[in-house]
């Protein structure tokens, strides 16, 4: 969803595992020139979608690395194999009040720049919770805790879970100061 910390939280979590990170949303803007919101309203979803999804193969097939992707990723089933498949996928779930708590200053994201953002993000939750849980294979409620504390719960269940060994993850440094 926009606003669950997918960028910020897989930013320092390929920080702590020592590895790339990628953002689809980045990308599709290097790669275009512009703004996914221009190119969206120019080209139509369609044409998005099929870029977003060129873009996330290519990830993938990279080795080892965090990639974030864009919240509506997953409206695309072929996209929704891919990632799931060939990832391991980590749905940073939020409740829509949640979501609007923290997005409801933000002027950059096209969707909520509605009438009532609270209830856009409601139909979009009703519409993408079901296609996010499908496609996870880890689902964390973030509520309301800080980046690191939700880095920290990301690590740990891809180490319960054999995907990372927890001597490679440096577990007792501090999250360098700066914004979050």
């Amino acid at each position: 969803m926009p606003g669950g910390g997918k960028s910020t939280v897989g930013r320092h979590l390929a920080r702590n595992l020592r590895i790339g990170f990628h953002d689809t949303d980045a990308e599709i803007e290097r790669r275009i020139g512009g703004s996914i919101r221009d190119y969206f309203e120019r080209e139509g979803e369609a044409s998005f979608r099929d870029l977003e999804q060129e873009v996330i193969a290519e990830l993938v097939a990279l080795p080892g690395g965090v990639i974030a992707t864009g919240g509506g990723a997953v409206l695309r089933e072929t996209t929704r194999e891919l990632l799931h498949r060939r990832t391991t996928v980590v749905y940073l779930r939020s409740t829509p009040e949640e979501l609007f708590r923290r997005l409801r200053h933000d002027m950059h994201r096209p969707l909520l720049q509605v009438a009532d953002p609270l209830r856009k993000l409601r139909a979009l939750f009703a519409e993408r919770d079901p296609l996010y849980r499908r496609t996870a294979h880890f689902v964390i409620e973030t509520g309301r805790p800080s980046v690191h504390t939700l880095v920290n719960m990301v690590q740990m269940q891809l180490e319960l879970a054999g995907l990372i060994s927890p001597d490679r993850v440096p577990s007792q440094v501090p999250p360098r100061p700066g914004p979050a």
